[in-house]
């Protein structure tokens, strides 16, 4: 099926290619993307990976919480999950730093 809408928009695309006002429909190539849609997309995936790093931190203190641990065990629990949390905090903000700059040069 969607070969058949692929066709038909090829066709509909070289009818109107043909005609002076919709010229520039006849020279639509794939364009490589460029240096700054390339800059979202990485800016976008380290978001992602900084949001994927709270998740974890979020997942991992509520079960440690869940768990009934004594005071100083969960202490030590949030003394670890601190940096963790940090680090997660900061790739967001430098992802979506990327993705803002991306955006505003592109």
């Amino acid at each position: 099926m969607s070969g058949l809408i692929i066709a038909r928009s090829g066709a509909l695309q070289g009818a109107l290619a043909a005609m002076p006002r919709f010229a520039y429909l006849g020279t639509m190539e794939p364009v490589a993307p460029s240096a700054f849609e390339t800059l979202i997309w990485v800016g976008t995936a380290v978001s992602l990976a900084g949001l994927a790093g709270l998740l974890f931190v979020i997942f991992r203190v509520s079960r440690a919480k869940r768990s009934g641990l004594g005071d100083d065990a969960m202490r030590e629990v949030i003394r670890k999950a601190i940096p963790l949390n940090l680090g997660a905090l900061f790739l967001s903000v430098i992802g979506l730093m990327l993705v803002i700059v991306g955006v505003f040069l592109a």
